[in-house]
């Protein structure tokens, strides 16, 4: 029992350290960019040495990388997190309001930033973004869509490009604007507004007719 509980224990202090690690490091690529934040640096304000740094991350690379996958593993998750029960166009806005709450907070936007500057560099950072973040979100919509589809809730041929014009829907013109600093990112009202007319459009497409 006591070894168990010291392996137990020293497994969670290493996964405390690995995320102190990636907080740091995330201070510093937004700060800093990709191309100019540097081990050193990070190691620097974490107060410990490169080569404690290297234990868990063999290279700046793979430490963005894993930067990637929780950021975006972790939104996909949330935003997915949404229940299946109930009328599916109260599903669908409560994942279109998370969904535009995630694409317009500061951290995504500035992970999204670096990655677009990254790309040409480095394509397999942005493969790893695109896989385990819009591509997961919009699969785990296209299950809850089959699912919907299953229980008679919404009549739709095409799934996956089903998914894909919903969350095109909720984003609409104003995101990209946002993107290219047009105009300020949506409020909460706002957010609710879109995903309405969004859900609104969706349904009247979709949506299973009444049987006579």
């Amino acid at each position: 029992m006591v070894k168990t509980t010291t392996v137990s224990s020293r497994a969670g202090a290493r996964d405390q350290r690995r995320e102190a690690i990636l907080a740091v490091a995330r201070e510093v690529f937004f700060e800093q960019g990709y191309s100019a934040a540097s081990m050193s640096t990070i190691a620097a304000r974490l107060g410990g040495s490169k080569g404690t740094l290297y234990n868990y991350f063999r290279s700046k690379e793979e430490l963005f990388e894993a930067q990637v996958r929780d950021m975006c593993g972790d939104a996909a998750d949330r935003i997915l997190d949404v229940g299946e029960d109930g009328p599916a166009a109260e599903t669908l806005t409560r994942l279109g309001e998370q969904y535009l709450q995630h694409l317009y907070s500061e951290d995504t936007v500035q992970m999204f930033r670096i990655l677009v500057a990254e790309a040409q560099r480095s394509p397999e950072l942005a493969r790893v973004f695109y896989e385990v973040g819009p591509a997961r979100g919009q699969k785990g919509l296209q299950n809850y869509l089959e699912a919907a589809q299953a229980r008679g809730l919404i009549e739709v041929s095409d799934c996956a490009l089903a998914a894909e014009q919903f969350l095109s829907l909720c984003k609409g013109r104003a995101h990209l604007q946002f993107l290219l600093n047009l105009i300020p990112p949506l409020g909460v009202e706002a957010m609710r507004l879109h995903t309405a007319q969004a859900v609104k459009a969706f349904m009247t497409l979709y949506g299973a007719q009444p049987r006579l």
